[in-house]
């Protein structure tokens, strides 16, 4: 017996902040399954360092700041439609919603950056799955500039800008169709396809 359903496009955080980079990132990687061949990055290989060290934001400080009643660590969620991710923390608060938080190893930025705000939107809709629950905002603890938590607005600008690079994303995977380059060319600098990609070569 044949399904006429298409498959579940399973689509990690890391493969929408890549695409958000750059939508020819996810051509190279996953249609041409050319690999990145990365060095680690410093900020990188911290992580596991930070995620231990994630209780250092005291309940008491987040009871008071934001009202926080209950915390789980290290939470795997996925949804039916294929998103799936670890949250270092979702949190729940006692105005009856919930939300992830994310520990980041950087300085607080004078602005929020774009894929700061769309991985917690990312985040925020593996809980609203997950617990059938609203997620008004997520938040996040920059933790060289002394855990400093920083709340992110989960409005409907968000959640749209989420939902259209989701299916950005899928559209590249199933047509196999290199889709147009990322409107930042200085961000080509910094690309491990760089070398192959038309803009690289400019």
């Amino acid at each position: 017996m044949h399904s006429s359903e298409q498959p579940i496009i399973e689509l990690m955080c890391t493969d929408v902040l890549e695409h958000c980079f750059c939508p020819r990132f996810t051509y190279f990687e996953h249609v041409l399954a050319v690999p990145e061949h990365q060095e680690k990055r410093f900020k990188v290989m911290k992580g596991r360092e930070i995620h231990s060290k994630v209780t250092s934001v005291n309940r008491g400080y987040l009871r008071k700041k934001v009202g926080c009643i209950a915390r789980s660590f290290n939470v795997h969620l996925s949804t039916p439609d294929g998103l799936i991710g670890v949250l270092d923390e979702v949190l729940t608060l006692n105005d009856g919603t919930m939300a992830p938080l994310d520990y980041k190893f950087a300085e607080c930025p004078r602005r929020v950056h774009e894929t700061h705000v769309v991985q917690a939107a990312f985040y925020g809709r593996l809980v609203e799955t997950a617990f059938r629950v609203e997620v008004p905002r997520a938040f996040v603890v920059y933790t060289r500039s002394k855990n400093k938590l920083v709340e992110i607005p989960l409005g409907v600008e968000q959640k749209d800008k989420l939902e259209r690079a989701i299916q950005e994303i899928r559209e590249t995977l199933t047509s196999g169709r290199i889709p147009e380059r990322g409107a930042s060319k200085s961000a080509c600098r910094d690309c491990c396809y760089r070398n192959i990609c038309d803009r690289g070569l400019e």
